[in-house]
């Protein structure tokens, strides 16, 4: 079963929420996909201070938990401090540690101590195979002392492949980063993320959807666990992310031939 974790990047309003979770809503009764509603209640590493953050995590929350209990979404949503965690876990089924933030032990360990699954996604300063010790510090707190595929699907602990950056503006995807990783966990790929291009909109981050496609249908071929998308009913008046977010409409097109890629 493949996971699909898709939502807006960050929670702009209670309507918004809802007419996005309202479009997703055929992922929760498709019996092959296992399906996760994705919102922040705060993005805390926006470029700038200028940049909606999102509603705060008690009002983000509360959003979260209607979502839950109207559509019977599975959530998951970023923490950024282990102060936030317990908290956080009340309400949502996947914990996710965001990629500039995948080496704080603290965060790592706290997110390890709930009883909910774990996405870890990868730093774009890191290699594929230096992301076995994040993963470890998770396991290693589950009582688990070995980082193989089958102990981190055992304790619900993922990571996730965002791309790497080298200072240019760019995100570029190495698709070996993929085979590389699953020898020690499931991989999700974060087909979004992945195109971004950090800080190129005058302190603000670009990116290419377009390329959202071409880059998902190549970790579908390779035979990752999941996929993460950001989408929205219309990413030009997103709050965050919006050049590299899906239409929702787009999304279900692209679903459909992953779909296809992963059959054959």
């Amino acid at each position: 079963m493949m996971k699909l974790l898709a939502g807006p990047c960050v929670i702009e309003s209670e309507e918004n929420i809802f007419r996005i979770a309202k479009g997703l809503e055929k992922y929760h009764h498709d019996d092959s996909i296992d399906f996760y509603f994705k919102s922040s209640f705060d993005k805390a590493n926006r470029t700038s201070l200028e940049s909606f953050r999102g509603l705060g995590i008690d009002e983000g929350l509360r959003i979260l938990q209607k979502v839950k209990d109207d559509f019977g979404y599975k959530i998951v949503t970023d923490v950024h401090e282990s102060s936030q965690v317990e908290q956080v876990a009340k309400v949502v089924d996947m914990l996710q540690i965001p990629a500039f933030l995948c080496r704080q032990t603290d965060l790592l360990v706290a997110c390890a101590k709930t009883d909910k699954e774990v996405n870890i996604k990868k730093g774009q300063f890191l290699s594929a195979d230096a992301m076995k010790y994040p993963l470890l510090k998770v396991l290693q707190t589950r009582g688990c002392f070995e980082a193989t595929y089958e102990n981190s699907k055992k304790h619900g602990v993922y990571l996730c492949e965002r791309g790497n950056s080298f200072g240019y503006g760019n995100m570029v995807v190495d698709m070996r980063n993929l085979v590389i990783m699953r020898e020690f966990a499931p991989v999700i790929f974060d087909a979004t993320h992945s195109v971004q291009m950090p800080t190129a909109e005058n302190g603000k981050t670009g990116g290419d959807s377009s390329m959202v496609p071409y880059l998902a249908k190549a970790a579908a071929a390779i035979g990752v666990e999941g996929f993460f998308f950001e989408t929205h009913f219309d990413p030009s008046c997103a709050l965050s992310d919006g050049p590299n977010m899906l239409r929702l409409e787009e999304l279900d097109s692209l679903i459909i031939k992953i779909k296809k890629i992963r059959e054959i």
